[in-house]
């Protein structure tokens, strides 16, 4: 049912929780995991701020990244991670647009009322604009 599965990771406990689902769908179908770590360079993100920002952001990201594949491969998944630059919720959608991924799992926060209206939500965007179904994990306080 499903060969490509997207993963997109921020570093978070939310984040942490949705991998376990990712796993098992993987083993499941016999899939690969893409893991995606986006570095946000949107005009309101602390990435504006320059390059070295920005660098140690996409060191930070790659360390994630490194650190999920190493656990789907301990698992015996195949994984594919990847450190991109731009608007979370933009990069995400290419990403599964490009690589022929059949289902997103992402964690969400479980923000409501004037939180969500000011943060925001990346997994809200992507359920709404995804061409492929999205699987929400919500995150445990």
């Amino acid at each position: 049912m499903y060969d490509e599965i997207l993963l997109p990771v921020d570093g978070s406990p939310a984040a942490e929780q949705a991998m376990p689902h990712v796993f098992d769908l993987a083993e499941r179908f016999d899939a690969t995991v893409h893991v995606l770590f986006v570095v946000n360079t949107t005009r309101d993100s602390a990435g504006v701020v320059g390059g070295t920002v920005l660098d140690t952001l996409e060191r930070e990201g790659r360390r994630v990244v490194d650190e999920v594949e190493a656990r789907g491969e301990r698992r015996g998944i195949e994984t594919h991670g990847v450190v991109r630059r731009g608007a979370p919720h933009d990069a995400i959608l290419d990403y599964a647009t490009e690589h022929g991924v059949e289902v997103i799992v992402m964690a969400t926060h479980g923000r409501t009322g004037v939180e969500r209206v000011l943060l925001g939500s990346v997994t809200e965007r992507v359920v709404r604009a995804a061409p492929v179904p999205v699987l929400t994990v919500r995150a445990a306080e």
